[in-house]
């Protein structure tokens, strides 16, 4: 396959500038018509009760409110202004919110991204890359604070590849992009990161004269940046936020979205790796030092962690879009901005068309691991220190019931996660008798299907009082004897 980056003044269409609004308009669309999906994952649930919290006390939490392990703990929430924003979304128009809301942020963060690339790369080229990177995304595409993140995570990095493209600093208003990215997603301090090599590519380019006023430069503009991103109501609390979650340990391994890329299976990763792979290899493609540092850390993100998949589709292509340009054809002209009053044209068609499909459309999380009607039942017994499974925390959360573990792992610290993880898997089953009896646990609720369900079967003073094919409740009850015999295998001695 060949993809080719020439371009003339003849081959410059008024049409091309527009590319990068269609792009956003037919992500948009996309998302919008599969809205459900963007509801897939239970931590939705409980980020939105999070800001409906800071929109009742119009503060932010600085302790847990929530679990009962941990009640009073100090935690902060660096996400609070997307739940603030989901919680409003939600309140305005239910579902349709959260799902409006986060389909127009990824749109946008497509549209600056195609627009990025169009900077550099011919029509076909680009949207390449646009596919690839949707599909990279596609799994992580949820309403989740990350995803409003998303337009300033491109933004920044292109600013900042910008200028090293350049051989100049940034301009300074860029840090207004990290001053608000601080105050939707922890993810920010990877942008502070990134301000590192995309310096050293710039000064290391630049004529030898000018390297010293460059870096005095780019050491400027990263102070300033760093004293933007303190700019949250956690002051650089934020900052070290981050420091807590990746000093998780052992705990980061067990998170599905925090393991490292399977590729037992072929799927979209393994496809656009190899593709890059080849193409590469088939055109004799050479990058500069420093770009191949880059690409390679962020190769390294996504094989290490699953969630950076997104990091390396939507940078990954920004970094290495110049370099290709130039070693494959003459950089094209470069397209003039769609106008406002298109764009603006565009902004209301979509909205219109969103206000029509309403009535066609209907959003709402997908229940069906959802333990719904154990909660209910839950409920009724009006107990108050319930062992749960992990991934029910966020149900029972928006639910109004104290989780004993949720989603936000860096309040429970790498040993309690750990040790909940043996307890519920039995890997260590003194775990489980050492959990229900230090937290004085008055029932269970985990998954039928959990080892720890099963055992709890088998012993006295543990009364199964509900069971459905998703989750199974068990009782502390004086007297109570096993409900299952366990298997006893008479063949054997």
């Amino acid at each position: 396959m060949t993809l080719s980056v020439t371009h003339t003044e003849a081959t410059i269409r008024p049409s091309r500038a527009l590319l990068p609004l269609w792009v956003g308009a037919g992500v948009y669309a996309l998302l919008l018509i599969s809205g459900n999906r963007l509801l897939n994952d239970p931590d939705t649930l409980w980020q939105i009760t999070v800001g409906q919290w800071i929109l009742d006390h119009r503060a932010v939490p600085e302790v847990d409110v929530y679990s009962f392990t941990m009640r009073g703990a100090p935690w902060i929430s660096t996400q609070w202004l997307a739940q603030v924003g989901y919680a409003a979304a939600y309140r305005l128009a239910g579902w349709t919110g959260p799902v409006v809301l986060a389909a127009s942020a990824i749109a946008l963060a497509f549209a600056l991204f195609a627009r990025a690339l169009g900077r550099h790369l011919r029509d076909s080229t680009m949207l390449v890359f646009v596919v690839a990177a949707f599909l990279l995304c596609l799994p992580h595409l949820l309403a989740r604070p990350h995803v409003l993140a998303f337009p300033i995570l491109v933004a920044w990095m292109a600013g900042l590849i910008d200028a090293a493209d350049r051989k100049a600093a940034p301009p300074l208003a860029l840090v207004l992009l990290i001053a608000l990215w601080a105050n939707l997603h922890g993810g920010f301090v990877f942008g502070l990161f990134f301000m590192a090599p995309a310096a050293l590519d710039a000064v290391v380019n630049a004529e030898p004269p000018l390297r010293r006023a460059l870096a005095l430069r780019w050491m400027a503009f990263a102070a300033l940046a760093v004293a933007a991103s303190c700019c949250t109501p956690y002051g650089w609390n934020a900052l070290l936020a981050a420091q807590k979650i990746l000093s998780l340990g052992q705990a980061l391994p067990l998170i599905v979205e925090w393991k490292a890329a399977d590729f037992q299976g072929l799927g979209p990763f393994e496809i656009c790796l190899l593709l890059a792979i080849g193409f590469a290899l088939y055109h004799g493609l050479k990058l500069p030092p420093v770009r191949i540092l880059m690409l390679l850390g962020l190769l390294h993100m996504a094989l290490a962690q699953a969630r950076a998949a997104e990091i390396l589709a939507l940078v990954g292509p920004l970094v290495i879009a110049a370099p290709l340009a130039r070693q494959l054809d003459p950089l094209p002209a470069a397209p003039a901005g769609a106008r406002a009053a298109l764009t603006s044209a565009v902004v209301l068609a979509l909205g219109a068309g969103t206000l029509a499909s309403l009535s066609v459309l209907t959003f709402a999380p997908n229940m069906r691991g959802t333990p719904v009607a154990a909660v209910t039942e839950l409920k009724k017994l009006n107990l108050t220190r319930v062992l749960n499974d992990y991934d029910f925390g966020g149900y029972l959360i928006s639910t109004g019931i104290a989780p004993f573990i949720d989603g936000r792992t860096e309040l429970y610290g790498e040993t309690f996660f750990v040790d909940h993880n043996a307890a519920s898997g039995l890997m260590e089953p003194d775990n489980l008798f050492r959990l229900l009896k230090d937290y004085d646990i008055e029932a269970t609720l985990l998954r039928t299907q959990s080892a720890a369900t099963k055992l709890l079967d088998h012993v006295d003073g543990w009364q199964k009082v509900y069971a459905d094919d998703i989750a199974t409740i068990h009782l502390r009850k004086a007297g109570a004897r096993h409900t299952a015999e366990p298997p006893v295998d008479s063949g054997r001695n």
